[in-house]
């Protein structure tokens, strides 16, 4: 196989994987799925980056050959810090401070 073939058949074996999930999700009493809400977005946030990645041969030989590759990168990714909490708390206070910028100059009037 060549790297765009190896990449292919990598996300096709995540996108299977991600709606065997899926179904498995939809069949979960409504406390169950919200539970899992975090994790399903994740991973449809991870497939959709790999629909534009493009990882080089030892790279997706070796994803293609776990089990479940895409819950793999989802373990993995959980277990990083990220500065997502701080992106919401900037974009509230982005918000309130437009807002009250409008509110002061409505008042200056």
């Amino acid at each position: 196989m060549n790297n765009e073939e190896l990449n292919t058949a990598l996300y096709q074996k995540m996108e299977r994987e991600q709606d065997k999930y899926r179904k498995w999700l939809v069949q979960c009493p409504p406390e169950e799925i919200l539970s899992h809400a975090y994790e399903y977005v994740v991973r449809e946030d991870i497939l959709m980056s790999m629909e534009e990645l493009n990882l080089p041969d030892d790279q997706a030989m070796a994803l293609l050959k776990q089990r479940g590759p895409l819950d793999d990168v989802f373990k993995d990714f959980s277990k990083l810090e990220t500065d997502y909490m701080e992106t919401v708390r900037g974009a509230i206070e982005s918000f309130a401070e437009r807002k009250a910028a409008k509110d002061r100059n409505w008042e200056a009037r």
